[in-house]
């Protein structure tokens, strides 16, 4: 053995040797500066000469922040994360690389954080694919006209406000009023159908926005949607790229020629945490004490929304912001914003809801500004004076209130918008199929149910609906299908209406 130790020894440093003589040192130019001083979730650094705007930078601790700053002397740097740990004289490091967050289909069915991390305890999501959360929106040549409905399921909205793929339609009103649930009736509404749905929470409770998962895993919508949470206990930097964040990952599907719908709950906490971030970097604040880009923050996210041109794919990117108004005021500076960079907007009336009108809509105020080319022909063809008599019925019903003498036109039509009005009135979680939502309205706009009583008219739609689908399934397929009420269909849905009012007690 003791022969053997030095041939032993030789061979371990002819080994050494080799490995020493391959060696080829690499030289790697890194982006180095020190933190000046650090809080509230920013931090001012020396150094990172070289950084770029929105460049992701490392702490010593790991933390990622994104340059946001870039002064004469400093860096203002915005972090991702926990900054306590963060000290005066610590060294950050540049990354190379722009904001990005992972995408793909590995996303679908999954709960994740702004910067695309699982956070719903199902453990990693297995994808290479990264997009930057920050993209120039597509130019007008890019484009082609909104032409496909967004079937929300919500009878007043295919109406009378109806929403085309490609389309930006805010949904505005006082906290309370079923924003929130207009969105999530909408992401329902798809399953088994060909959308995708992102679904992101900015600045929400973390029990607010684990009920709503639960919701949607209830209803089966969990299959198509991607949820982001960006909640209130987070830092305002991740409330601040969350909806880009949930933009990029729709634009992946949008130019896979693949339709998207993207939600946006709510842009008010948002532009919140835009100003919290702006002030503390000490940006000149403006109006409200909003810097003065804040316009600028809402227009280069919501102008991706985007309906492509078949030499792009084909594919769409629908966006549904949602405003929080403080007292019904939609001339606020942030409601007003949004309103002039959509196209069109529903505005949920506190009033109304109370008032047990729910969905709230107000109808004088909500438009639509694609209009007839995002609704099927069969909408069309039932719900063509729908928004005109709601409109009159809102002014005869107020006008009513003070006349006791109203000449029978007047007695008629006031009438028949009570029963409209009911009809219109739905439950949480249940949108209605096209079909039904056609020959529910067909029955309304024609008079078939002028002689319901008013507080029975919901209970003559449920018996209606059944008795449609049981007697006549044929009629509801063949809307379906050809996405029209035809001659034929329309005379033995007549016929079919006429029936079950005999029938009915």
């Amino acid at each position: 053995m003791a022969s053997q130790a030095p041939a032993m020894i030789q061979d371990i440093a002819a080994s050494l040797q080799k490995q020493l003589e391959a060696f080829v040192p690499k030289l790697e130019a890194v982006d180095v500066g020190t933190v000046l001083e650090v809080g509230d979730g920013i931090a001012r650094v020396s150094g990172l000469a070289g950084v770029c705007s929105s460049e992701m930078v490392r702490f010593e601790n790991g933390t990622l922040g994104i340059a946001f700053n870039l002064d004469k002397d400093h860096v203002g740097i915005i972090i991702m994360g926990e900054y306590t740990e963060i000290e005066e004289g610590q060294t950050v490091r540049a990354t190379g690389r722009i904001v990005s967050v992972l995408v793909g289909d590995a996303l679908i069915g999954r709960v994740v954080n702004a910067i695309g991390q699982p956070v719903d305890g199902k453990g990693p999501i297995v994808t290479d694919k990264f997009r930057n959360i920050e993209r120039i929106a597509p130019g007008v040549i890019e484009r082609r006209n909104v032409d496909t409905p967004v079937q929300t399921g919500i009878v007043a909205i295919d109406a009378m406000t109806p929403i085309g793929r490609g389309q930006r339609e805010l949904i505005i009103g006082d906290r309370q009023t079923g924003k929130t649930a207009l969105a999530i009736d909408t992401i329902i509404n798809q399953k088994g159908k060909d959308l995708i749905c992102i679904y992101v929470a900015i600045g929400q409770k973390k029990a607010q926005v684990a009920r709503v998962v639960a919701t949607l895993e209830k209803h089966g919508a969990m299959e198509h949607t991607v949820v982001i949470v960006a909640s209130a206990s987070e830092p305002a930097t991740l409330q601040y790229i969350a909806p880009y964040a949930g933009c990029a990952i729709g634009e992946e599907f949008m130019e896979q020629g693949r339709d998207v719908l993207i939600i946006y709950d709510d842009l008010s906490k948002h532009a919140w945490a835009y100003r919290q971030v702006s002030l503390l970097l000490r940006r000149p604040p403006g109006r409200e004490a909003y810097p003065g880009d804040v316009f600028y923050l809402h227009s280069r996210l919501l102008e991706r929304a985007a309906c492509l041109s078949k030499a792009r794919g084909g594919g769409t990117l629908t966006a549904l912001p949602i405003i929080e108004t403080l007292l019904s005021d939609v001339s606020a500076y942030i409601p007003t914003n949004v309103i002039s960079i959509t196209d069109g907007q529903i505005y949920l009336e506190s009033d109304l809801f109370n008032a047990g009108i729910r969905p709230g809509i107000n109808v004088g105020i909500s438009v639509s500004r694609v209009g007839g080319d995002a609704q099927t022909k069969a909408m069309k063809q039932v719900a063509g004076k729908l928004r005109l008599d709601m409109a009159q019925f809102r002014e005869l019903a107020a006008f009513a209130l003070m006349s006791s003498d109203l000449d029978k036109v007047t007695q008629a039509q006031i009438e028949r918008g009570r029963r409209l009005q009911e009809i219109l009135k739905q439950s949480q979680y249940a949108p209605l199929q096209l079909d039904h939502e056609v020959m529910i309205l067909f029955a309304g706009t024609n008079g078939y149910v002028d002689k319901v009583p008013v507080e029975r008219v919901k209970e003559w739609q449920a018996a209606f609906l059944r008795f449609m689908d049981t007697q006549y399934p044929a009629v509801g397929q063949s809307v379906l299908a050809e996405k029209r009420v035809t001659e034929e269909n329309e005379k033995k849905l007549c016929a079919a209406i006429e029936e079950f009012t005999r029938a009915w007690g």
